[in-house]
């Protein structure tokens, strides 16, 4: 297998830009909100998580949501503004392609193209997504197997394309109490299988903001490349997942403790 690190023993980087390397000794920490649902708000929320320390941007355009009466995000617009937004305050954005007539969007707008949970096994668009030539950030399915994980991500690799960062987002088990479950030994598994960088996602693990800190430190302290979180300026009133988002403030208490950590 290309994702084998018997066939490939050194550690893959991922580099965004010269700031932002996957898999090098420092972690990068992606922040944002889970739908971009304004250009005032993305903006607001940008500044604050780059003056907290944040290394790339997160936000969703293209929305899959379990109710069809959920906010959808704002599509193509969306894009546009996180493509604004982020050349302002000089970080490079990742956002969620849900569809093969988006692609062009993608190559033109986004720095790294996010395959999200749902589309895990949708192996058709994977192979059109890893055709783009652009870094992938491929998030495992919330019910999938190690090996299923990575077999999606040897899809990728199949396709020329070896720019693959793998998110540990948590899984499904029996206990609901914080949504997902962190599969911390996953992860570490995953390090010991595979070449490839690896991040952990301990907003969807979590569901709960007092979980995401000690989350993201466990994550960094066995291994993990680096943690994506959810943050917003106003969670009460946010459009999707407000209830899992960090304020600026409490991002900024994370990259503290992240700090000290290290």
């Amino acid at each position: 297998m290309l994702v084998s690190r018997k066939n490939h023993p050194k550690d893959t980087l991922v580099k965004i830009n010269k700031d932002v390397i996957f898999g090098a000794k420092k972690p990068i920490i992606i922040a944002g909100p889970c739908a971009v649902e304004s250009e005032n708000q993305f903006r607001t929320i940008a500044r604050a998580v780059k003056k907290a320390g944040a290394n790339m941007l997160r936000g969703g355009a293209f929305k899959p949501r379990t109710s069809p009466y959920s906010f959808q995000g704002l599509g193509e617009k969306g894009i546009k503004i996180m493509r604004k937004v982020a050349d302002e305050v000089g970080l490079p954005i990742v956002s969620e392609c849900l569809s093969e007539e988006h692609l062009g969007l993608f190559k033109k707008y986004v720095d790294m193209v996010q395959i999200g949970s749902r589309n895990m096994q949708n192996f058709e668009l994977i192979k059109k997504i890893a055709r783009l030539g652009k870094p992938i950030l491929l998030k495992r399915g919330m019910s999938s197997s190690i090996e299923e994980f990575l077999l999606a991500a040897e899809y990728i690799l199949n396709e020329g394309n070896s720019n693959v960062v793998l998110c540990e987002r948590g899984i499904r088990t029996f206990d609901q109490s914080a949504g997902n479950t962190l599969d911390l030994n996953g992860l570490i598994l995953i390090k010991q299988l595979s070449h490839l960088p690896i991040i952990i996602d301990p907003s969807h693990s979590a569901c709960r903001p007092e979980l995401i800190i000690p989350l993201s430190c466990a994550g960094l302290s066995v291994g993990a490349d680096g943690i994506m979180v959810e943050v917003h300026n106003k969670p009460d009133k946010a459009l999707s997942d407000g209830r899992q988002a960090l304020t600026p403030e409490s991002f900024a208490k994370l990259m503290t403790n992240i700090k000290h950590a290290n």
